[in-house]
């Protein structure tokens, strides 16, 4: 055999092994599809109710629109570090209204460091949980936490698991009561991160209230969580405020926004 016939084979061994192991990973996307297809098909629980259709609708409202709506003055009586915690699908830039008003009243405002927010991990939870833990000494004092929606639960589990290292949590829309599927947003949110709602990859109990100052903002007019998930009972928040705007505002709303300075005003 020719050295030109013993290259020729071994490309073609090659080529043969490099296309069977494209066949495979094809094969597993496509069952990965089908499986995360599955998840986001799955029907609605009788005793989980969302918001209608009407008020879901009305989210379109939010998307494109530049905020426009005048935010007041305000000066912390107590400047503190802060870390904001976007929603699912959504980005720190969506929070960038929200961060630039709290650094303006004397907040030290952070982003969490993760750019979009497609859901939790095992890794990334840790980095967040690292991540307050190294504000909370370069500042040497607790950090406040600004969670949207899913970030918002993130938030809460954090405080829970590092109550030291957090002065306070403040969600906005955050389905942390109830059922995990009272919402318009759990199929696409299983579709995205390949687990059930309610079986996260992190050990985790929502519900439970961490045990530092909590508050839940929440919104008759939201259109993506139902009213009572985000607002919770008594025994599991300290405080919950209703506001008047759609879900995909509050990051921008300016009265959520004058809310959330109001709440970071809290006296021990």
């Amino acid at each position: 055999m020719t050295k030109i016939d013993t290259w020729r084979e071994a490309a073609l061994t090659a080529g043969n092994a490099m296309w069977r192991e494209a066949g495979s990973r094809a094969s597993e996307a496509r069952d990965e599809l089908t499986r995360r297809t599955a998840l986001a098909r799955q029907p609605q629980p009788a005793g989980a109710i969302p918001p209608s259709l009407r008020l879901l609708l009305g989210e379109l409202s939010v998307l494109g629109r530049r905020r426009t709506g005048v935010l007041a003055q305000h000066t912390a009586r107590n400047p503190q570090p802060v870390m904001l915690l976007p929603g699912f699908g959504a980005h720190p830039m969506r929070m960038r209204r929200m961060m630039r008003a709290l650094e303006t009243s004397g907040h030290a405002v952070h982003e969490w460091g993760l750019g979009f927010n497609l859901g939790p991990t095992p890794e990334n939870f840790a980095f967040l949980l690292g991540r307050v833990s190294q504000l909370a000494r370069l500042h040497g004092e607790p950090v406040a936490l600004v969670g949207w929606s899913l970030g918002g639960l993130f938030a809460r589990e954090i405080a829970r698991r590092y109550p030291d290292n957090v002065r306070m949590v403040i969600t906005m829309g955050t389905p942390f009561s109830g059922d995990p599927r009272a919402n318009n947003a759990w199929r696409a949110y299983q579709f995205v991160t390949g687990h059930p709602v309610d079986e996260p990859p992190v050990e985790c109990d929502f519900a439970a209230k961490p045990p530092v100052p909590t508050v839940a903002l929440w919104s008759p007019k939201d259109g993506i969580i139902a009213p009572r998930a985000a607002a919770g009972w008594p025994h599991e928040r300290d405080r919950a405020v209703a506001m008047r705007c759609n879900h995909l505002a509050f990051a921008s709303d300016p009265g959520t926004i004058a809310e959330v300075l109001h709440q970071l005003d809290w006296e021990d």
